[in-house]
């Protein structure tokens, strides 16, 4: 269907969305990708620089009269988070995405869409490849890596970029321009647990927590979806009166998506308890949730019997750290209406064999908070007797309310639109923090059209936001 997709105006940013789409692009393995744009500049007869890590620079002279224009830098990255719907057969390493138009939406069939951050990279490579687009002198930065911790900005070379202006085009309305965001840090759990034998005349089932929303663990975390995770180890100690034994457990996807599915192999040692259980279960979860998770479903059904348990003692442990463990918004900004200063997701697990592995995000807008969250959330691990490790942590990007190019561009927006667009700082994390360190001084902004759903099969990009978006964006590269 990217023949649809290309036919939509402004049609060359999204027949180039429709190329990159075609390309697989798992973080840390952009190697295709990255030869794609690599070529893409040298075709345009550009100069195409790469650092140490893999990064792309593409440099385009100012058009005719702009020459003594401020360099600006365009920045937005390479990879996309891959996730799919649990019934869903596709191989993001070897198939392009399969999109498709729903009205004003541009979705994709049962998988991310790659929107975030492919938009925003085919909005920068259509002004690199125009002729007749008004822009100062240009530095494209394509980053690597940005939705697995951030390695392409935090390893970017020093010494290649000129410009004093950074516009990030990474982030999913457009009515807001966004001057901050929170830092991160990652907390992975690892514990080894004893198992036993499968009770004798017990029955074997595949219990599935599924049709949860999901999405994005910084930009929906306030919106109160449920956490698969969470809300499994529930069902699973709600059934426990069954004689229920677990053997494994697996949930969630990546450190950034908030957990939509998960799945539980048990053993039970009363079928009947266990359906009545079950179901009270899903009765008394769904209705706590039927306004932020309308399809949540509970299902189970027999499985072969496991080959062994855990110990009875190591599955109370595990159930009860799961139960309490923070999740979900840490505590709201005291100084910004609205702004989720911290927060964690637990985002994926992993239980069978005698091995736990727990991977996990914690945010914040402030240094202190990120880590004190980070100390919340590994807390139950640590008496559980875990060992825990932090990983992939970031800073966040301190707001600057008195940014020239945050006032110029807002200017524009309320003559072409006729309101202000909303300032504000944002609890997802984006490259601009790091990329600030890199290189000091630099004026950012960060801006996009309307996305829905990212980080979930359920991300759709609105046409009519695009169309909105670029005509600001072209406006804003002409006044420069």
């Amino acid at each position: 269907m990217s023949d649809q997709i290309r036919q939509l105006e402004p049609s060359a940013p999204w027949s180039i969305f429709a190329d990159l789409n075609a390309v697989p692009r798992p973080s840390k393995k952009e190697q295709r990708i990255a030869a794609w744009v690599q070529e893409f500049g040298r075709k345009l007869g550009l100069e195409v620089l790469t650092d140490d890590f893999g990064n792309i620079i593409i440099k385009k002279p100012a058009s005719p009269g702009r020459e003594k224009s401020p360099v600006t830098i365009l920045q937005g990255h390479l990879d996309m988070v891959h996730s799919k719907n649990a019934d869903v057969d596709f191989d993001f390493e070897t198939q392009g995405i399969d999109m498709y138009l729903d009205g004003d939406w541009v979705r994709a069939r049962g998988t991310t869409l790659g929107a975030d951050n492919g938009l925003g990279v085919a909005a920068i490579l259509a002004v690199l490849a125009s002729k007749d687009i008004a822009h100062p002198p240009l530095e494209a930065l394509f980053t690597l890596d940005e939705e697995q911790g951030l390695g392409g900005a935090k390893n970017l070379g020093r010494g290649l970029l000129k410009g004093k202006l950074l516009l990030n085009l990474d982030t999913e309305e457009d009515h807001v321009l966004t001057i901050g965001c929170a830092g991160g840090i990652d907390s992975l759990i690892d514990w080894q647990y004893r198992e036993e034998p499968v009770p004798e005349n017990g029955k074997s089932f595949l219990v599935q927590l599924s049709s949860l929303q999901g999405g994005h663990s910084g930009m929906d975390i306030h919106r109160g979806r449920g956490n698969a995770n969470k809300i499994l180890a529930r069902v699973l100690m709600a059934c426990a009166p069954a004689g229920l034994r677990l053997s494994a457990f697996d949930g969630g996807n990546l450190r950034n998506e908030i957990p939509r599915e998960a799945k539980a192999w048990v053993s039970v040692k009363n079928e009947k308890r266990f359906a009545k259980l079950l179901k009270a279960a899903e009765k008394e979860i769904a209705t706590e949730f039927r306004t932020v998770e309308p399809n949540l479903k509970v299902t189970a059904t027999e499985a072969p019997l496991p080959g062994k348990v855990m110990r009875k003692a190591d599955q109370a442990k595990f159930l009860n750290a799961i139960r309490a463990v923070q999740n979900g918004v840490f505590r709201m900004s005291p100084e910004i209406p609205g702004l989720v200063e911290a927060s964690t997701n637990l985002a994926k697990i992993s239980l069978g064999g005698g091995h736990l592995k727990i991977g996990s995000l914690q945010r914040s807008s402030v240094e202190s908070s990120k880590l004190d969250v980070a100390a919340a959330f590994r807390a139950p691990f640590d008496l559980l007797g875990a060992a825990v490790e932090t990983a992939n942590e970031y800073p966040g990007w301190k707001p600057n309310p008195g940014s020239k190019i945050v006032q110029k561009m807002a200017g524009i927006y309320q003559k072409m639109y006729g309101d202000a667009p909303v300032i504000e700082a944002c609890h997802a994390g984006l490259e601009c923090g790091i990329i600030g360190q890199a290189y000091p001084g630099l004026d950012m902004v960060s801006f996009g059209p309307l996305i829905e759903g990212a980080h979930s099969p359920d991300e759709r990009a609105s046409v009519s936001s695009f169309k909105k978006f670029w005509k600001f964006y072209v406006e804003v590269l002409g006044a420069i």
